[in-house]
């Protein structure tokens, strides 16, 4: 697939933009060094044609420092030039990595279920750092390149049209050639891009699971599936060089070709005694000044291929859209919160995880959701979320259908804590606050003393400032479930769910957040999905699912005094771990 002219305007008039002044500061400097060196050759004739014909030599000497301070001027300029160019460039391709990112993030789970995390972060860095010459040194360089090649055969016509007509044809010859392969090498450098995106996914999956690998003796099949991921890299990347270079290769016979014409034509005019000497000095100066940005233009070109392989992926990227589209209804009040399912039926793309199922929750009532593994009890609070809409049916929370509802409301005042908390390589305050500003330390530290944290806290090296270890591999699985609650503390949602949120505590830790979850969910809404007797105790109402069917549901007390229930059963039995497990 060819990246169309349309892909690289857009993304420079998108990215560019906003940086006018530093794009025009850039272009005055490109004038400038272009001026410099059109100039010099001609400071050199003079110097020849002076010395031929016996010219004062005060006036050569100057002639000598005029041409040092123009070729210093060059070069000051050439580093003003790359300063400006790579603030451009990094400006734009940071920009570019931030929309990326917030694309990717808006997008719905079954996207992020189909492509690994490994991949994602090639695509929004490795791509893009691609990008980084495009947006700065390869553009400017182009364009540059261009100017200097319209420079210099306008200069050529003003010696004589007939070395301005022959250098124009074998200009304009070179361009056609190389604009016509532009794109040939523009897949294989997108076959290179997606075996790079493989292996880093390989890379981020396996590294993450490192104690499994090791434990299980796979440590050698991992190493081999890398050498496989590696050689494809190494194979295809390979190739896409190749064909990138045999590309370029063309322009070098064509302007061996024109060089061989310009220098004739100018030994035939001096001899003909149309020219100075210092005419044909300029001649062959300004040839060798076409060979540069000819070569430079094949070779950007070249990069400019690989860029291609990259603005598709990133346009691929930006094309995916999320199938869960934000509601436009007002924002849900942060309350108590009423929650509806109507009929819900709901699948992955298989099977039918959820089957017709409906109940209701009144503000400030706590369900206690029971069921074996694979019932659909963590696909109901995945529905409150609105990570997926149902397939037929609907969900209601403050009386609204969350479909109508805006996704940052929801998020924003649905609470959860899961089995599994994830905990980032920062500061111990932006795990709890999840890096909002807005939450004073006062506040933190309240609700870490509620918790029962507060000694934990004392103890931590740097308090809220102390970084914890990538995967909060130095807290305890305890420690981790007491973080998610405070997170849960500190946003004070109107529906607060608990999935299994215990099930890692051991008794005396689990003792500690009873009282708090108790003042949690005081005035508020509550899911608690649980195997433990003694965690839906606090229950209103219990709901039990098998094969993604209710098959009870009801006030927990009247079930209880009913000895033909299944939750009687389990609360004489005192089984329910083992049952429901």
């Amino acid at each position: 697939m060819q990246a169309p002219l349309t892909g690289y305007r857009t993304l420079l008039s998108s990215y560019l933009r906003p940086q006018r002044r530093r794009v025009i500061t850039l272009g005055a400097i490109l004038l400038v060094g272009l001026t410099l060196e059109l100039a010099n050759p001609w400071i050199l004739r003079a110097f020849i044609d002076g010395a031929l014909a016996k010219a004062p030599l005060e006036s050569l000497i100057w002639v000598a420092v005029l041409f040092l301070v123009a070729a210093l001027g060059t070069q000051l300029v050439s580093v003003a030039q790359t300063y400006v160019a790579e603030n451009v460039g990094l400006t734009a391709t940071n920009q570019l990595r931030l929309d990326l990112t917030l694309h990717t993030l808006r997008l719905d789970p079954s996207f992020h279920g189909s492509h690994t995390p490994g991949e994602l972060i090639e695509r929004v860095d490795g791509d893009v750092a691609t990008l980084g010459n495009f947006f700065s040194r390869l553009v400017v360089q182009l364009f540059a390149n261009a100017l200097l090649l319209v420079g210099v055969l306008v200069l050529m016509y003003t010696i004589d049209w007939r070395v301005g007509l022959s250098m124009t044809f074998f200009v304009a010859v070179t361009v056609l050639l190389v604009n016509k392969m532009r794109n040939f090498a523009v897949p294989y450098w997108r076959q290179a891009r997606q075996a790079s995106a493989e292996l880093f996914g390989y890379l981020e999956e396996r590294l993450s699971g490192t104690e499994d690998i090791r434990s299980s003796g796979a440590t050698a099949y991992a190493m081999r599936k890398l050498y496989e991921r590696s050689r494809n890299l190494l194979r295809r990347d390979r190739r896409a060089s190749f064909m990138g270079t045999a590309s370029s290769a063309t322009s070098l016979i064509v302007f061996t070709v024109g060089t061989a014409i310009a220098l004739g034509l100018g030994v035939i005019l001096f001899q003909a005694n149309a020219i100075t000497l210092g005419t044909v000095y300029i001649i062959f100066s300004y040839t060798e000044s076409l060979r540069r940005p000819i070569d430079q233009i094949t070779r950007q070109f070249q990069d400019l291929q690989q860029a291609g392989a990259s603005i598709n992926r990133i346009g691929d990227l930006l094309l995916e859209r999320s199938v869960l589209h934000d509601g436009s209804g007002p924002a849900i009040s942060p309350s108590a919160l009423p929650v509806r399912f109507d009929h819900v039926t709901f699948g992955y793309g298989g099977e039918p995880v959820l089957q017709d199922v409906s109940f209701e929750l009144k503000p400030g009532e706590v369900l206690g959701v029971l069921g074996r593994t694979g019932s659909g009890k963590t696909t109901l609070t995945r529905l409150l979320f609105r990570l997926y809409d149902p397939q037929q049916g609907s969900v209601q929370l403050g009386g609204s259908d969350l479909q109508d509802t805006q996704l940052a409301s929801i998020r924003q005042n649905v609470g959860m804590v899961t089995q599994s908390i994830h905990l980032f390589h920062a500061s111990l305050r932006n795990n709890l606050t999840l890096f909002d500003p807005t939450i004073p330390d006062e506040r933190v530290i309240e609700v870490l003393e509620d918790l029962g944290m507060g000694d934990w806290l004392d103890s931590m090296p740097q308090g809220l400032d102390t970084k914890l270890a990538p995967g909060g591999s130095t807290l305890s699985a305890g420690q981790g479930q007491l973080v998610a609650f405070a997170r849960v503390f500190l946003r004070g949602p109107g529906l607060v769910i608990l999935d299994e949120a215990s099930s890692r505590l051991d008794p005396a830790t689990e003792r500690k957040v009873e009282s708090a979850v108790d003042r949690l969910l005081v005035g508020r809404t509550a899911i608690v999905i649980a195997h433990r007797l003694a965690t839906v105790q606090r229950a209103d109402s219990i709901l039990i699912m098998d094969e993604g069917r209710i098959v009870e549901y009801g006030n927990r007390r009247q079930l209880l005094a009913d000895p033909e229930s299944r939750f009687s059963s389990l609360m004489r039995t005192g089984m329910m771990a083992e049952v429901l497990a």
